[in-house]
């Protein structure tokens, strides 16, 4: 196992100790470790989380990310309402002590930079969800490229019993897996939906007895550590970019894509294994 250099983000992050990181044999484990709170994350665990997804993208050792959090209720329960926010500027004489922009700020910065943090990891990134993953904790889910789920978890989309709109990038993301009468349902309802449930919408890939979970999910990071890390992280480009893209420019993307690959040592091995008649051995490069 390894642990965070002194030049990662733990060495100036202060919640290093409610986000854990480690990364061994390829895959790098990140847990929300505070479970007394309900894995309810401050300001400075989400940005902790998100410094170690970006770090986890970049580190060429790192070949798929799994997201979790500790103990058996909790997954994430959204943002910790009565934890420090980041300090703000200075505000001038006469000045409103909130002014216009500041809650969008808040958000663009904040949680809607910690899911982007996950949809552009370059890694596969899996969300082991042990427990209830509520709020943003939610989105966190539907933000992983795969999802294995406890038969004792849920997802909950619980904004509107608060009175708020669904954030941190909620609002775009579900009715991209599950269409938009069921995202509706699932935003104005606010009710709990079961592991089953989730799996038969589309935003679990597994359900298993929650004994099973680390099983489950390590045999998936055993293939994805095997792949070619570097097609993975552009076949996850593709399939993002694919709802935005019109079909000419997912074609040239596609084409890019295909072009970029062909430099990469994975690509050499893999044909070199095909003419070789023999199982390919990526090095994730």
């Amino acid at each position: 196992m390894s642990n965070p250099s002194a030049a990662s983000p733990a060495a100036e992050n202060p919640a290093d100790d409610l986000v854990l990181y480690t990364s061994e044999a390829g895959v790098a484990t990140i847990t929300i470790n505070a479970p007394d709170q309900g894995n309810s994350l401050n300001a400075a665990m989400r940005d902790q989380l998100t410094e170690w997804f970006e770090w986890a993208s970049a580190d060429l050792a790192v070949r798929a990310v799994v997201l979790t959090g500790a103990g058996e209720r909790h997954f994430c329960t959204g943002a910790n309402l009565g934890g420090a926010q980041k300090p703000a500027p200075p505000r001038p004489e006469g000045a409103p002590e909130r002014a216009m922009g500041d809650a969008s700020r808040m958000i663009k910065r904040g949680w809607q930079r910690l899911v982007a943090s996950i949809l552009d990891c370059e890694k596969p990134v899996i969300a082991a969800v042990n427990g209830t993953a509520a709020g943003g904790g939610a989105h966190l889910v539907l933000a992983a490229d795969l999802v294995v789920m406890s038969d004792t978890a849920k997802l909950v989309e619980v904004f509107v019993k608060r009175g708020i709109l669904p954030d941190a990038g909620g609002a775009y993301l579900l009715p991209r897996i599950v269409g938009p009468q069921i995202a509706k349902e699932l935003m104005f309802l606010a009710d709990s939906v079961p592991a089953e449930r989730c799996a038969q919408l589309g935003i679990a890939n597994r359900v298993v007895p929650a004994a099973e979970l680390n099983e489950a999910v390590a045999a998936l990071t055993e293939r994805l550590v095997a792949s070619p890390t570097k097609a993975l992280g552009l076949t996850k480009w593709l399939i993002n970019r694919s709802f935005e893209s019109s079909r000419q420019t997912a074609f040239e993307e596609e084409a890019m894509a295909q072009d970029l690959l062909t430099a990469s040592d994975d690509f050499a091995e893999g044909l070199t294994a095909f003419r070789e008649r023999r199982s390919p051995e990526f090095k994730g490069w």
